[in-house]
């Protein structure tokens, strides 16, 4: 079993900064990509940031440098820097992890963290 918790939300300023980090543990041989996704009330969830085990990014155009996505293999984290932070960034943030779990097979499973509330305040 794999699991991926979030932490770092909160209320924030318009303008203001938030670090995000996430966390994978369990049964983990290595991870492939890794993502940051968020879902504001009444909408669907979005992709906000995504990282590749090679360090490829992909970002939202709403986030596009304001935001970065990181990673570190040895801890298998991803956190995501938030700065310029804006009322539309306001959404339950989550985590995702697409995870190998055996030497064995190159098959592969994306989990899910249970989300962290962003709110930003005007």
């Amino acid at each position: 079993q794999v699991q991926v918790v979030e932490s770092g939300g909160g209320l924030v300023q318009a303008g203001g900064s938030l670090r995000l980090s996430c966390a994978a543990s369990g049964r983990i041989f290595t991870i492939n990509d890794m993502g940051w996704y968020r879902q504001a009330p009444g909408k669907q969830r979005e992709l906000v940031a995504t990282i590749t085990r090679g360090r490829i990014t992909n970002y939202a155009d709403s986030v596009k440098g304001r935001f970065t996505i990181s990673r570190d293999d040895a801890k298998n984290t991803v956190d995501l820097q938030m700065t310029s932070l804006k009322t539309e960034d306001t959404a339950v943030y989550y985590c995702n992890a697409d995870v190998r779990t055996s030497y064995y097979s190159y098959g592969s499973t994306v989990y899910w963290g249970q989300g962290t509330q962003v709110t930003v305040s005007s």
